[in-house]
């Protein structure tokens, strides 16, 4: 796997190090979990997006709770804002929302938030307008009774750069929606987001309590094309969770022993559990052989017997 060049990752492979051995005050997210158990098992949207995007599945963002529960006995949800996308100021949309998951016995966890602009812009202008652009969804996760958004800290400029325009947009929105105790989490989803020691940094400049990220176990290419960067996925999950108040349990495939087929799922849920976080982890099944139903009973099945053995 193509990785960093060696003076950048010994600079990332420091900061990682330096970031977790602090001790972060960012409190963990742990609705709806279980003394008894390591953690809870919800299902992020995106793994029905193939469904969701074609009419012909019958399914849309209103049969989502239903699907959750029924299909796969799923009790914690995460939307993604883009198969709702013109109801964030919907009232009676919401309160229908709302009502679905009431009757089934599930709960709403967060917003994953793409497409209303870059949050660290670095057009002043810009970015302040992306962060207003997001209140409409802060105000829809407080009606739906979720505890987060998450959000992409896209930006532009030099490494610096781009710390300090993330970091403002970041701190803004922080600001908004803290006055309705929501959290602004961050995914590693690209560009700088997916080093993860870059992220770790901006959670410290921000140093908000409602500020966080979303770790995602399959995010960490930083490039493509002809000169690919990479973030190592467990050095990054690991910088990454001081700060976590969700996780992201990212799949593409399985081998016979239903071992999911790049990702080491023991070690890092370990990992995850190691830092004494309890609450939900999501599945977002992302794979082309199996389709969405099955990928995600089989990532589910992954993560029973993975918390059965760090039970």
């Amino acid at each position: 796997m193509p990785t960093l060049p060696r003076r950048q990752f010994l600079q990332t492979l420091a900061a990682t190090a330096a970031v977790t051995g602090l001790s972060s005050s960012t409190a963990f997210a742990h609705e709806g979990g279980h003394d008894d158990q390591p953690f809870q098992i919800s299902l992020a949207e995106w793994s029905l997006h193939k469904s969701l995007f074609n009419a012909s599945s019958g399914i849309t963002n209103l049969d989502f709770p239903r699907v959750a529960k029924e299909e796969f006995g799923i009790d914690g949800i995460e939307y993604v804002n883009q198969f709702f996308k013109d109801k964030a100021r919907d009232e009676n949309y919401l309160n229908d929302l709302k009502k679905r998951c009431s009757d089934v016995g599930v709960k709403s966890l967060l917003i994953m938030v793409d497409g209303e602009g870059k949050i660290g812009d670095p057009n002043k202008a810009n970015r302040k307008k992306a962060v207003e652009n997001h209140h409409q969804w802060v105000d829809a996760a407080k009606s739906l009774g979720c505890h987060s958004i998450r959000v992409n800290a896209a930006s532009g400029g030099s490494y610096a750069d781009q710390l300090n325009y993330a970091a403002d947009g970041l701190r803004q929105l922080s600001e908004y929606a803290a006055k309705q105790d929501i959290n602004v989490i961050v995914e590693n989803h690209g560009g700088l987001s997916s080093n993860a020691a870059w992220l770790a940094v901006v959670m410290e400049r921000v140093g908000m309590d409602n500020c966080g990220t979303l770790p995602d176990f399959g995010n960490f290419r930083i490039r493509g094309g002809d000169t690919p960067q990479t973030f190592d996925r467990y050095m990054g999950v690991q910088a990454l969770m001081p700060y976590a108040k969700s996780v992201s349990a990212k799949s593409y495939d399985f081998n016979d022993q239903g071992d999911e087929t790049t990702i080491d799922y023991l070690k890092m849920m370990k990992i995850v559990t190691d830092f004494g976080y309890h609450g939900y982890v999501g599945i977002e099944y992302e794979g082309g052989r199996l389709d969405e139903f099955a990928g995600i009973r089989a990532t589910k099945a992954l993560l029973e017997r993975v918390r059965d053995q760090l039970a």
